[in-house]
This record gives C-alpha cells, sequence and structure tokens, in this order.
C-alpha cells in the first residue's frame, strides 16, 4: 500500500493554499495535504535555473505566489519514498517534496473523516483502516 496514495491524490486539483504554522493544501473531493515540518517546492521555470523555495511552517509562514499559484492545477503523481517522504507532481508543473523526519510527523493526508494516511516519526507510514474493517 506504500505508493497507493496515487489512487487518493493523483488526478485532484488544488482548491486552496493556506499557511500559518503548517502548509494545507486542499483539493477538490475534498482532501487535504497537511505538511507541518520543512518542504521543498520547485517552482515550474522556463529559465534556468530552476527556482526551489525551501521552506519551514514550524516558523510561520505566508504562502508564497509560487505556492498560491497551485490553485487549479492537478496533481499528476503522487508517491511515498521508500523512507517515508511525500512527493507530489503537478501536471502543469512543480514539485513539492516533504522529507521524514527522525522525531515528527511531517505530512498527512486528510479527509472530512479522519486521515487517510499519515507520515509518523522515523519514516513510517500508517493507514488508515477501511470503513467496517
Amino acid at each position: 500500500m506504500q505508493n497507493g496514495i496515487s489512487g487518493v491524490l493523483a488526478g485532484r486539483r488544488v482548491a486552496a493554499v493556506s499557511g500559518g504554522d503548517r502548509l494545507d493544501l486542499r483539493l477538490d473531493w475534498p482532501v487535504t495535504v497537511r505538511v507541518t515540518h520543512e518542504f521543498r517546492f520547485a517552482a515550474p521555470s522556463f529559465a534556468a535555473p530552476r527556482e526551489v523555495e525551501h521552506v519551514f511552517p514550524a516558523l510561520t509562514f505566508r504562502p508564497t505566489p509560487r505556492l498560491l499559484a497551485l490553485v487549479g492545477r492537478t496533481v499528476g503523481t503522487a508517491r511515498i519514498t521508500m523512507a517515508g517522504g511525500l512527493e507530489l507532481g503537478f501536471a502543469e508543473g512543480g514539485e513539492l517534496s516533504v522529507p521524514p523526519h527522525a522525531v515528527l510527523a511531517p505530512w498527512s493526508v486528510l479527509t472530512a473523516e479522519g486521515a487517510v494516511c499519515a507520515a509518523l516519526p522515523g519514516g513510517e507510514v500508517r493507514w488508515a483502516e477501511p470503513a467496517g474493517g
């Protein structure tokens, strides 16, 4: 189930981006990708070199114009790395990468019913039990 995340996120459009002490990417369906620790965002660029933002939400931040430009874009690819990180690629360009963390839970994927999956400290990823079982 390591990369069942693609079935949850791929093809969904970004409806909103918010900041504060975390990054929330609210997608349609509705589902939210919540990032509570550092992440990198490589914005699409037609000029070299490609611009990469390195963000620490725990320090409180406001989404940059590049992050806000994700609204309306579609998640093209989603994958959980072998180490427990999360990587999202957007169909219209741009990549979001959340590394695992030894002590903190750096990311989760949530619906109105609760967490679908979450990265735990040390790189483990926990998936919610299916309803009724």
